[in-house]
């Protein structure tokens, strides 16, 4: 009988992580569940197989924390899921310093962190696996006044790829997902909007984003529980890509995107707005 295998999961509060967590615990995983208020936290303290922990990403005493009680609880971890994530949207020029140091805080060096924690545990046990939740923003471009979320998964992007050469030895796989819009995630409730009452050259562009956000048809955002299916099969071995895009519309970008210069690639997605 095979081992019972562990996984770590950022920001499992709501949305994908929350999804992931239970969808792991239902197949018979060890699952560390962690997030900033683990005290508000009431359905995944249901499952026997799963452990709740403190963390915030972008705090490295509390990562330090939750690694080593997370070892001590399960005996070894196998794969550590990258998901915690915040994007903040709307003209550079108007960004407060905190929200752009924020943007990359989280989505960026929250990932560094996480991994730099395990890397010991890692290379201990002679392997392990991190998967880390990116964007189709991550590898294109396809709405203005993202360019600090995508300044974030882009640099998560080159983080991963550049770290497979110094990890592939040590037997630590890396996989990236580039997920785009899906039910449930609360992403646009939660965009932290760049705003200055005193400068109104980017209100026309601003609000039309907005409005295309707020009309948007649901109906075209992925399903969740296809991205959980793919981290699943990374997580299980069976699926051995290393980047992973999800959804028709990202497919349907990164198409775009491949099959035209990025002069003209630009130009027809500012077309849009």
């Amino acid at each position: 009988m095979s081992k019972q295998k562990t996984i770590f999961i950022t920001g499992t509060s709501s949305g994908l992580g929350k999804l992931t967590a239970k969808y792991f615990a239902e197949q018979g995983w060890n699952v560390a569940a962690t997030m900033r208020t683990p005290e508000k936290e009431n359905e995944l303290t249901a499952y026997k197989n799963v452990r709740i922990f403190k963390l915030d990403v972008t705090n490295v005493d509390q990562i330090k924390t939750a690694t080593k009680q997370a070892i001590e609880a399960f005996g070894q971890i196998d794969v550590v899921v990258n998901n915690a994530g915040m994007g903040t949207y709307g003209a550079l020029e108007l960004a407060e310093e905190a929200d752009i140091d924020w943007q990359f805080a989280v989505n960026a060096r929250g990932p560094i962190n996480v991994i730099r924690a395990f890397l010991p545990h890692f290379r201990a046990n002679g392997g392990g696996m991190f998967i880390n939740i990116s964007s189709f923003m991550g590898i294109t471009t396809a709405v203005p006044l993202g360019s600090l979320y995508n300044m974030s998964k882009f640099a998560l992007e080159g983080l991963i790829e550049g770290l497979y050469y110094e990890l592939k030895p040590l037997n630590i796989e890396l996989r990236l997902i580039e997920q785009g819009g899906s039910k449930g995630n609360n992403f646009g409730e939660n965009i932290v909007w760049n705003t200055n009452p005193e400068i109104t050259a980017y209100n026309e562009l601003t609000d039309k984003l907005k409005s295309l956000m707020n009309k948007r048809d649901d109906s075209l955002l992925d399903d969740p529980m296809d991205i959980v299916n793919v981290i699943y099969s990374l997580a299980t071995g069976a699926n051995k890509k290393f980047r992973n895009v999800i959804g028709a519309t990202g497919n349907q970008l990164m198409e775009m995107r491949h099959s035209m210069p990025i002069e003209d690639y630009m130009e027809a997605m500012r077309t849009f707005f």
